[in-house]
C-alpha cells in the first residue's frame, strides 16, 4: 500500500494515543476513516479533528472484546464506505500484577481487549480486505511481546499472543496469495495514557504510574504513527518503534533465555 489517498482505514482505540495520531496522519494523507473507541466522547473528538482536515469520517463507540459488536461494526463500515483497505487493531489496556496476586476478573479483562480484540478485528475485516484487492492488517503488540517482564505476565501473554497470531496470519496470506499485507507493531515507550489508565496495585496512584512511565516514554504518538505508516508502505512484517524497542528486540537474540536474569535484577532494583 504505497498511497493512502482515498483508501478506507479502520482504527480501533482511536480516542487517544497512537490511535488518535494515526487517524490524524491518515486524514492528512487523504484517507477515509472509520474510527472507534470504547470512550464515545474521545473518539468523537478525534473524528472532529480529522474532519477539520477535510477527511471523510465515521465514528463509533465499540468494545473490541464484544465479538458480535465488532462483526456488526465491520459490516456497517464496509457498507458505509463500500470497501475497507487498512485495519489497525490498536485498542489495548495494561495490567500490573504478580501472577499470584492478579484476579481472574482482571485477567479476563485484559485478554478480552488485548488479544480477543485483535482477533475479532482481524477476523471481521479480513474478507473485506481480501475483496479490496489492496488490503493491510496492522496489529499492535508491544516490546513486551518480545521479552517477559515481572508484574507484566498478563500483558506479556496478550502481546506474545498477538505476535504469534499476526506472524501466522502473514504467512497464510503469502501462501494463499491474497492481496493483504500484515504487520505486527512493537512499540517501546510511547507518551500515551496507558500507564495512567492501567489496572495496578492500589499503593501506586495513577499519577505516580504516569510519572514513572514518562521517564522512559521517549517517543511521541505522532512519531509512532508515522513509523507505522512507513512500515505499511514498505510492507514490513515487524515494525519496531523507538530506540528502546530496537534494543529490547536485540536482547533475547543476543542473550537467549539469559536475558531473564538481567531483567529480573533490574526490576528488583526498581529500574
Amino acid at each position: 500500500m504505497r498511497d493512502f489517498s482515498g483508501k478506507v482505514a479502520v482504527i480501533t482505540g482511536a480516542g487517544s494515543g497512537i490511535g488518535r495520531a494515526l487517524a490524524v496522519e491518515l486524514a492528512e494523507r487523504g484517507a477515509r476513516l472509520a474510527l472507534s473507541d470504547i470512550d464515545e466522547g474521545a473518539v468523537a473528538d478525534t473524528g472532529a479533528r480529522c474532519e477539520k482536515l477535510a477527511a471523510q469520517v465515521r465514528t463509533d463507540r465499540l468494545d473490541v472484546a464484544d465479538r458480535a459488536a465488532v462483526h456488526a461494526n465491520a459490516d456497517a463500515v464496509a457498507e458505509h464506505f463500500g470497501q475497507v483497505n487498512l485495519v489497525v487493531n490498536n485498542a489495548g489496556v495494561a495490567l500490573m500484577a504478580n501472577v499470584a496476586d492478579m484476579t481472574w476478573e482482571d485477567l479476563d479483562w485484559i485478554v478480552g481487549i488485548n488479544f480477543w480484540g485483535v482477533v475479532h478485528g482481524t477476523k471481521a475485516y479480513l474478507p473485506h480486505l481480501i475483496a479490496s484487492g489492496d488490503g493491510h492488517v496492522v496489529n499492535l503488540s508491544s516490546v513486551f511481546g518480545l521479552i517477559g517482564v515481572p508484574t507484566q505476565s498478563a500483558y506479556n501473554a496478550t502481546k506474545f499472543a498477538v505476535r504469534g497470531f499476526t506472524e501466522a496470519l502473514r504467512q497464510e496470506m503469502l501462501i494463499s496469495k491474497h492481496p493483504v499485507g500484515v504487520s505486527c507493531v512493537h512499540p517501546g515507550g510511547i507518551r500515551t495514557n496507558i500507564a495512567r489508565a492501567a489496572r495496578a496495585p492500589r499503593e501506586r496512584t495513577p499519577d505516580q504510574r504516569a510519572k514513572d512511565f514518562a521517564r522512559i516514554a521517549r517517543t511521541t504518538p505522532t512519531a509512532a504513527a508515522r513509523t507505522i505508516l512507513r512500515g505499511v508502505e514498505r510492507n514490513r512484517p515487524r515494525i519496531l518503534i523507538g530506540a528502546d524497542a530496537r534494543a529490547i528486540d536485540a536482547l533475547p537474540r543476543v542473550l537467549g533465555a539469559g536475558y531473564q536474569r538481567i531483567v529480573a535484577l533490574a526490576a528488583s532494583r526498581g529500574l
